[in-house]
């Protein structure tokens, strides 16, 4: 069951999505207009995750202990891959923050693009995979007990499970993006960016309110904890 819910509760942790844009390409620091080529995109992408990376280190490593905190940054190479940032562990449970080529295309200027990187960031210094995946765990037990004292067979107790640990692995998840909202905002001012500027991409997320079990809380309450939190580091 442990495997099944682990599954789970990874399988939900797709973090920032954006709609796809038409038109255009990224934006770097200091221009008005779209990048002109991707070898411009891609020296964005690279001076934004040389400035991010050492900051988010060092928060990593004050805020936490025996935590692996050498974040590796990728790319999804895949075009087709949807517009979408997110963290992961690796096989040595190494932290990787990986940007599909969509998702970089996307954002505006370098502020938003260290926001994002900043908000993975944040995830696996919270801890939040290993939370997350114990709220799967739990959900899954308490809904296969039920099913088993209803009378449930093999296959009620196994689907209840699977939707146990999906209720579970949600419980949290808007609190979840709250804290790597304010810790992000924190990771992309020490690294030079502003995170007021870059949380503007909200305004491109459709805005999820505040459905039950929702994945992520309402685009104005992100926003709001960015500027409140941002005003706290001195902008």
């Amino acid at each position: 069951m442990r495997r099944l819910v682990l599954f789970l509760a990874l399988s939900l942790t797709a973090c920032v999505e954006l709609p796809p844009q038409t038109g255009g390409g990224p934006v770097v620091a200091g221009q008005e207009g779209p990048a002109n080529t991707p070898e411009e995109a891609a020296r964005a992408f690279t001076e934004v995750s040389r400035a991010v990376k050492p900051r988010a280190v060092e928060e990593c490593r004050r805020r936490t202990r025996n935590v692996n905190c050498d974040f590796l940054i990728v790319v999804d190479p895949d075009p087709r891959a949807p517009v979408n940032a997110f963290q992961s562990l690796d096989d040595d449970g190494r932290p990787v923050l990986t940007f599909t080529v969509s998702m970089i295309a996307s954002v505006r200027n370098q502020d938003e693009l260290a926001f994002v990187m900043s908000h993975e960031a944040a995830h696996h210094i919270k801890g939040h995979l290993d939370r997350q995946a114990e709220n799967a765990a739990a959900g899954a037990a308490i809904f296969a007990e039920l099913a088993t004292i209803t009378g449930g067979n093999d296959a009620a107790v196994e689907n209840a499970q699977k939707i146990g640990a999906v209720v579970g692995a949600r419980s949290y998840s808007k609190e979840f993006e709250l804290e790597a909202d304010e810790l992000g905002t924190i990771i992309t001012a020490r690294a030079g960016y502003n995170p007021i500027v870059g949380a503007e991409f909200f305004s491109r997320l459709p805005d999820p309110g505040d459905r039950f079990l929702g994945t992520h809380p309402p685009n104005a309450e992100r926003i709001e904890i960015v500027r409140r939190t941002a005003t706290q580091v001195g902008f």
